[in-house]
């Protein structure tokens, strides 16, 4: 592959979503495309611009091949189209909105990914998961606990060639931040 895939990671409200609309155009620019997510989410649910499929067709989208990625995290299915690989293969970076669980796996399929945890201040991250109101008090401090779980096994694990990426501050900071993080690990021709 001629491309480079890169794999941003971050817990649930720090900000990968409204990250990815911000720098699209900026992205596209460098030659890099982001990649949609088929979600088995509510088509009424807020969050990301992802195609909502029902659990028995993304099973048959599995089962069909359609995915270069796929995993299962918080109730939910997640698929990575086949085509983030043409792309690969053309040359282009792909940016995909990853899962820290899958994080090992996708290490293995693309062993040249740039791996980029998006982090944000705890107390930040709190007022966000409130202020999106579609988890009760409680999910949100499980939530916040299993934040606390991934970053320590990240950050312990093999990490060293996962960036961190801040997103405590203003998103238009946290863009030109990773647009320059992308461009000083970009691939040798």
């Amino acid at each position: 592959m001629n491309g480079r895939m890169i794999y941003l990671i971050g817990p649930s409200g720090s900000g990968k979503d409204s990250l990815l609309d911000s720098a699209r155009d900026a992205l596209a620019a460098q030659g890099c495309r982001i990649a949609r997510r088929v979600i088995t989410r509510s088509a009424d649910a807020q969050g990301e611009a992802a195609e909502v499929v029902d659990p028995d067709t993304f099973a048959r989208l599995e089962a069909e091949g359609a995915f270069a990625m796929n995993w299962y995290a918080n109730g939910l299915s997640y698929g990575i189209p086949r085509v983030v690989d043409e792309w690969l293969s053309a040359g282009d970076d792909v940016l995909v909105n990853g899962s820290r669980g899958y994080l090992p796996e996708a290490r293995r399929r693309y062993p040249h990914m740039l791996a980029v945890l998006l982090t944000v201040d705890h107390h930040v991250l709190r007022q966000r998961l409130h202020a999106r109101s579609r988890e009760s008090a409680e999910e949100i401090e499980a939530r916040l606990a299993r934040n606390a779980g991934f970053a320590e096994t990240l950050m312990t694990g093999e990490s060293d060639d996962l960036c961190l990426l801040d997103n405590s501050g203003s998103l238009a900071q946290t863009r030109e931040r990773l647009l320059k993080l992308i461009a000083e690990h970009r691939l040798p021709d």
